[in-house]
């Protein structure tokens, strides 16, 4: 079973990916977490680059989609893969394929269709069998990023979608989240079956016995 988790920055994933994999583990499975980019050597060594922006420089929007998809198509060869081939498994990863088509392409302008279509190289045309929209206003996944951290160092808390154009991010601000958040909410609509939206201002605890009640029914019917 693969499970992926999208949201905007500050939406609350790794939160929520950590108690859901406690539950899964007390159910007596084994459950493999995936950071993308990350993971795999290669993935670690083009993280490195992409949130290096002082070292790099400001890279273009062909270039960061394409990196992105190197990183990808290591991770499905080298962990999602073999990972999906093992029984009593359940395979969660925090962004995936999604999380491209709603930066790159619905925040930053670049062409849908030339996304899907280098994502569906790199993926082999897997995807995940449920994908968790984690859904909260712009304005609210920045105000806990800054409650949590100081404000110097919000660049490195940010994903690494946020943090590759952080120029553009610092004068778009607020009006580019929320083209990330509408680009989500597009996305899950176009595949419903798929897609879950969780409202990710609710409290955690909601948040957890929501998104653990939809996954243990997906465990029980596999």
């Amino acid at each position: 079973m693969f499970i992926s988790f999208e949201g905007v920055d500050g939406s609350g994933k790794s939160t929520q990916i950590n108690l859901l994999k406690i539950e899964i583990e007390k159910k007596g499975f084994e459950c493999v977490v995936l950071e993308e980019p990350g993971t795999t050597l290669l993935g670690i060594e083009i993280r490195k680059i992409l949130k290096d922006y002082e070292k790099v420089g400001e890279l273009s929007s062909i270039t960061e989609l394409f990196l992105f998809a190197a990183s990808r198509s290591e991770l499905v060869n080298k962990e999602i893969k073999p990972v999906l081939t093992k029984q009593r498994t359940v395979l969660i990863a925090d962004r995936f394929i999604d999380s491209t088509l709603a930066y790159q392409g619905y925040g930053r302008g670049f062409d849908i269709d030339k996304i899907n279509y280098i994502n569906n190289i790199a993926t082999q045309c897997i995807k995940p069998d449920i994908t968790f929209l984690l859904d909260c206003s712009p304005s609210q996944g920045i105000s806990r990023i800054n409650k949590s951290r100081r404000p110097s160092k919000l660049s490195q808390d940010l994903s690494v979608d946020a943090i590759i154009s952080k120029d553009r991010f610092e004068s778009e601000g607020l009006d580019f989240y929320q083209a990330i958040r509408s680009g989500y909410l597009e996305i899950a609509k176009l595949e419903p079956k798929r897609w879950r939206v969780i409202n990710a201002e609710l409290p955690v605890t909601h948040i957890a016995s929501e998104i653990w009640g939809i996954t243990k029914k997906m465990i029980a019917e596999n």
